[in-house]
């Protein structure tokens, strides 16, 4: 039996307005009493707390769902243009705290389950992370979600649900070991499946030439193996406005479970092959794509995604406006965030004309006039190529349209600059190689009206290096927009005590309008102020060091400096240059060499790739060091260090708070942004750092006499690279020739000699990329003032709210009022009230 639509005209009884829900103690608690008994089943003898937890959820998400179809009813009946935000990753960390705050309601909760025995904290403990991302790109994507629902943006977010998120981190005698990070194991209360919006994936096959029935040349793409992307929708709540988005994530399903005639011939394994090869599409978070079938399931993922997701916004729009998409470009835009849903070009162009049957021509004014990108690194490495037999294999009808693409792209250099072969080869679409490679950034630049870097000196750098062909050809395209964090997670939330302090002094204003942050400055020179600073971060430092206690097994002294590096493990980030120094001050203590000596604790955190060899012996270098300086008794409480395993999002929000010295200490010219600079500059920790990404920002908006700078500048590390002698260096500078001496004796891997030779080597390299021993003269004289500012503690005082005072230009709502009034250009969303709410079915 097939269920029949809703009728819109006539609203079902079933979509009457209920009573609003609500807010107050004694209704949250009798909804929390009764999902616990009836919907869960529980009664005096259950003793998880996963169940309590849940049922908390599911009254929370009366609450989100009754203001997620105001929305929803909001920017319908206004026909809003919409904005779609397609990202490989987006990395939410926990929805609990988050959903009370925005709908101001954490103090309603917790008493209400005060009332009822329970503890919040202990509730809020149970939430795994939704750690559907690596690192900063899949936070950035959250943070961008909170602000466009804060300043009531319909725009959507699209992704993947991956059943298994980022790897869980363990260490063993030091080394990663990467664990599955089964997230969903539990389920995501938060979610609701929408199977009804199921959409069919198309894989391999070929494509078919034919004529319509009006004798137009179309294409059909034939023999396909298909694939489900089932939806699941998550509620993404903006800050007490009322306005509640929607996050679709795609699960890949089989499109029949299994073979009944492999089944009933005794074949089991076979009977379900296909099954397990759609669902491993969405099993596990990019997969490692050093081998072959590891580059094949990545770009089956991106596909996926970008498929979905088109499908899903002109299924909407076929519904309200049938096959006219005369306005289609006017009401809708696509962020693609990075080169990952790059696919999304070439597959908009396949379903207006194969699908929809509209001209090359109508249905590229559509696409180019839709696709936004936005670019996340200057490492030419991470562009993402895809071999093109690959895509004749996997995807043949979007390659058919590249190519297509790619033609008329080189037709309009050629006429710009006629004869100019070396040109044309540098900005085709297809690199020409014994491998023929697809080049999506290039596919993702040529099918869109905006294209933006993320920094200013990444802007900057993409137009004159990575991008500078196409800037020349089209400078109207290129743009920034320097990232940011949302304030609600990234002060208000995970930081309370200060979040309170600031309140206090200036009201609560600054939660959606963070430049009110400049009010504290002149509370800066109020010495009472500057003490209940003190006293907040004091308490922040207990917490971060009791993490590290529970998840370490040392105990940090709290008057001590916390200098803390927590990021993707990766060679520009320069986690080894940190590790130098570290190896210096250990040094300098055996000689005696304390004088002024300020007690610092080294926290240094983050996952390398599970493929990438040099950042995975990086991290067993730290924990090599550590284990050497932590059981030195001469050492003492002098200098503490930790490696902080499995660094996520809850452990972030724990983790910045409690930050004296934020280390953002990459090579200039190859740091993208940065976000987590932002946080602990929000928090009120000082950067010590490069002139690279946000940094320069960040230092321009406090002031350069509260930032420890130090190192090259973008322009002195090209210029060095020619003559580059490491050697030389390292013979001048008797600190760093110890440092390296210690390292290379084999002091800090006794009983595994050899092992640090790679790293030694990388270090002493002249063809080394990152500069590490150009840098350290520069670092440990920056680390220097640093401690010497330090034990001033008035002055540190100081400094530290300045920071804070001056991070207000660091939040996603500026950000996204930016994309919004340079790229997307929509209407917000204001929520009427309730009485003025009419009935509309789905």
């Amino acid at each position: 039996m097939q269920l029949k639509p809703v009728c819109r005209n006539n609203p079902s009884p079933l979509l009457t307005e209920l009573p609003p829900l609500g807010m107050d103690v004694a209704t949250l608690a009798d909804d929390f009493r009764r999902y616990y008994n009836y919907t869960l089943g529980c009664d005096g003898d259950c003793l998880s707390t996963h169940y309590p937890y849940k049922a908390l959820v599911l009254t929370l998400r009366d609450r989100l769902m009754e203001r997620w179809k105001q929305s929803k009813y909001a920017a319908r009946t206004r026909e809003c243009k919409h904005a779609y935000y397609l990202s490989m990753e987006f990395l939410m960390g926990r929805a609990l705290g988050n959903a009370m705050l925005n709908l101001g309601i954490t103090d309603e909760v917790g008493r209400a389950l005060y009332e009822l025995g329970l503890n919040l904290e202990e509730l809020a403990e149970v939430e795994m992370d939704a750690g559907l991302g690596n690192g900063g790109l899949g936070r950035l994507a959250a943070c961008f979600l909170d602000s466009c629902a804060t300043l009531g943006l319909p725009v959507m977010g699209y992704g993947i649900r991956y059943e298994y998120g980022m790897f869980r981190q363990l260490l063993e005698n030091g080394y990663q070991v990467e664990e599955p990070d089964h997230w969903l194991r539990d389920g995501n209360p938060w979610e609701i499946e929408r199977p009804e919006h199921t959409k069919r994936i198309h894989f391999g096959g070929r494509s078919e030439h034919y004529r319509d029935g009006e004798g137009r040349s179309r294409v059909r793409w034939v023999d396909t193996n298909d694939v489900l992307a089932v939806p699941y929708d998550v509620p993404i709540p903006g800050y007490r406005n009322g306005v509640v988005n929607t996050l679709r994530l795609w699960r890949a399903a089989a499109t029949d479970v299994f073979d009944l005639g492999e089944f009933n011939a005794g074949s089991y394994p076979e009977s379900v092959a296909a099954k397990n090869a759609a669902e491993n599409i969405t099993m596990v978070l990019y997969p490692n794509d050093a081998s072959e079938n590891g580059k094949e399931l990545r770009l089956r993922q991106q596909y996926f995604l970008a498929s979905a997701s088109l499908q899903d916004v002109l299924v909407r729009w076929v519904r309200s406006y049938g096959n006219d998409f005369s306005k289609f470009a006017e009401n809708n835009s696509f962020q693609l965030n990075d080169t990952h849903p790059a696919c999304a070009v070439a597959e908009l162009m396949r379903l207006l004309m194969d699908e929809h049957g509209l001209g090359w021509d109508e249905a590229w004014r559509i696409t180019s006039n839709t696709m936004a990108y936005t670019n996340h690194t200057l490492l030419p490495e991470a562009l993402e190529r895809w071999p093109v037999r690959m895509f004749e294999r996997l995807l043949p009808r979007l390659l058919e349209i590249i190519y297509e693409i790619n033609a008329r792209f080189l037709a309009q250099v050629a006429a710009r600059w006629p004869g100019d072969g070396e040109r044309l080869r540098r900005m085709s679409i297809i690199e020409e190689g014994p491998e023929r490679q697809v080049r999506m950034a290039y596919l993702a630049i040529v099918g869109s009206y905006s294209v933006n870097g993320v920094a200013a000196l990444h802007s900057r750098l993409l137009v004159e290096g990575l991008f500078r062909d196409f800037h020349e050809l089209w400078p109207e395209k290129f743009n920034n927009k320097t990232n940011g964090v949302t304030q609600r997670r990234w002060l208000a939330g995970c930081n309370p005590a200060l979040a309170e302090l600031i309140s206090e002094n200036i009201g609560e204003q600054w939660k959606v309008d963070l430049r009110q942050l400049k009010r504290l400055a002149p509370l800066a020179a109020d010495e009472g102020f500057r003490a209940a600073w003190r006293a907040v971060k004091r308490v922040n430092k207990e917490r971060l060091a009791a993490l590290v206690e529970a998840e370490c097994g040392v105990r940090l002294p709290l008057e001590a400096m916390f200098d803390v590096q927590v990021k993707r493990m990766h060679e520009y980030k320069r986690q080894l240059l940190n590790v130098l120094h570290v190896i210096h001050l250990y040094d300098r203590i055996k000689r005696g060499d304390t004088g002024g000596w300020v007690p610092r604790c080294v926290i240094i955190g983050g996952k390398a790739a599970p493929g990438y060899a040099m950042a995975k012996l990086i991290i067993k270098l730290v924990n090599n060091v550590a284990g050497v300086v932590n059981g030195d008794p001469q050492v003492g409480e002098l200098l503490k260090v930790v490696f902080l395993p499995n660094y996520r999002v809850s452990a972030m929000e724990i983790i910045c708070p409690g930050t004296d010295l934020s280390e953002q200490i990459s090579t200039a010219g190859k740091e993208a942004s940065g976000t987590g600079n932002m946080k602990f500059m929000m928090n009120g920790a000082i950067t010590i750092g490069t002139l690279d990404g946000a940094n320069i920002e960040i230092r321009e908006e406090v002031g350069e006499e509260n930032f420890f700078l130090f190192g090259l500048t973008a322009a002195e590390v090209e210029a060095v690279r020619a003559s580059y002698n490491p050697d030389a260096i390292i013979a001048a500078d008797e600190e760093l020739g110890r440092v390296m001496r210690l390292l290379e004796s084999g002091h800090f891997s006794r009983f595994e000699p050899g092992l640090f030779e790679p790293v030694i080597r990388s270090i002493r390299s002249p063809q080394d990329p990152w500069v590490v021993a150009a840098d350290f003269r520069s670092y440990v004289d920056a680390q220097r003032r640093a401690a010497e500012t330090y034990l001033d503690q008035e002055r540190w005082t100081r400094m530290s709210i300045l920071n804070t005072a001056c991070s207000g230009k660091f939040s996603t709502d500026r950000t996204m009022q930016e994309y919004n009034e340079e790229i997307w250009r929509l209407k917000p969303v204001k929520i009427q009230s309730r009485d003025q709410q009419t009935a509309i079915s789905d």
